[in-house]
């Protein structure tokens, strides 16, 4: 890589970085105010270097995004835009209401978390993918995203994908995160923890709802990286480790930063710890997953 060509590139991520730290910012406005009393502990990292370090990995992983995408122009800012917000901030923020509403969010703040992810999806992604000089659409571009599978694939891929989600989410938050007493408190359930088997059997019993919302949203993890997969002009195992990237570190790198919503340290590096690695896995097998194709069909989506 020549060195005005890497210049060019640490530029645009300085810009952009700036740029997203501050539509960050701009997005957090909407929840001052509403957020619980409850003072936190710190995190790995002040929040001043906790933004910082959001701002420039977030932004590389959407560089990455944008440079790995065979389209360009309104349709991949549009579709990015909308991988990036159902990703980052809607599928994680239905989980902070089936979890925290009881504990530390209120009817008040919960509407206002899924509109703060909106400043960085609809106005930082577009405004990247034209910085990136990917702003003008190329012809011969395929016009929409067609995913060419007869329906008898779609139902066993869609299967394996959700039974690969949730064993991954149940055992990452089995063995690492409920190992922690501290988490285990958090959320009510003090005390020695239970053999695995009988952990299951009664949260499955307590909670029945628990399952099917899992499946729910491994369902729209898939949704959400479709434009990724199907837009992508890397091989397949570039494609799901970015994939894998994607639906993992920017979702979880405000568990390194003080938060009121979960004011234990502890409790936030399990979840980081827990989360970051059962997703990263999950974005890579469930892209290996679609991406199969019997030889005789070929192995391309679009």
């Amino acid at each position: 890589m020549k060195a005005k060509t890497i210049l060019g590139f640490l530029f645009r991520l300085l810009v952009l970085s700036i740029l997203y730290g501050i539509l960050f910012i701009a997005g957090s406005m909407f929840v001052s105010g509403l957020l619980p009393e409850t003072k936190s502990e710190p995190g790995l990292v002040s929040p001043g270097a906790g933004l910082l370090l959001v701002s420039i990995i977030c932004t590389l992983v959407i560089m990455l995004l944008i440079l790995s995408s065979r389209w360009s122009g309104w349709k991949l800012a549009f579709l990015l835009a909308f991988a990036w917000y159902g990703a980052i901030t809607l599928i994680m923020q239905i989980e902070t209401w089936y979890f925290l509403s009881a504990i530390t969010v209120d009817a008040k703040l919960l509407p206002r978390l899924f509109i703060m992810g909106l400043p960085v999806a609809f106005v930082f992604v577009p405004l990247a993918v034209w910085i990136m000089g990917k702003g003008r659409s190329r012809p011969g571009e395929p016009a929409v995203v067609n995913l060419k599978m007869p329906l008898n694939q779609w139902i066993w891929k869609l299967g394996i994908i959700a039974i690969t989600y949730v064993a991954l989410y149940w055992c990452a938050g089995y063995f690492i995160a409920w190992q922690n007493p501290a988490l285990r408190s958090f959320y009510g359930s003090p005390g020695d923890i239970l053999p695995f088997w009988q952990h299951t059997a009664y949260t499955l019993k307590a909670d029945p709802g628990l399952l099917p919302f899992q499946v729910m949203r491994a369902m729209l993890w898939t949704l959400f990286a479709i434009p990724v997969i199907a837009g992508s002009k890397l091989d397949v195992w570039k494609t799901a480790l970015l994939v894998g990237v994607f639906l993992s570190l920017p979702q979880n790198l405000g568990h390194i930063v003080e938060n009121p919503l979960i004011p234990i340290a502890s409790v936030r590096l399990s979840h980081f710890i827990e989360t970051a690695s059962s997703t990263f896995l999950f974005g890579v097998i469930m892209t290996m997953v679609l991406l199969h194709r019997p030889k005789k069909e070929g192995a391309n989506l679009v």
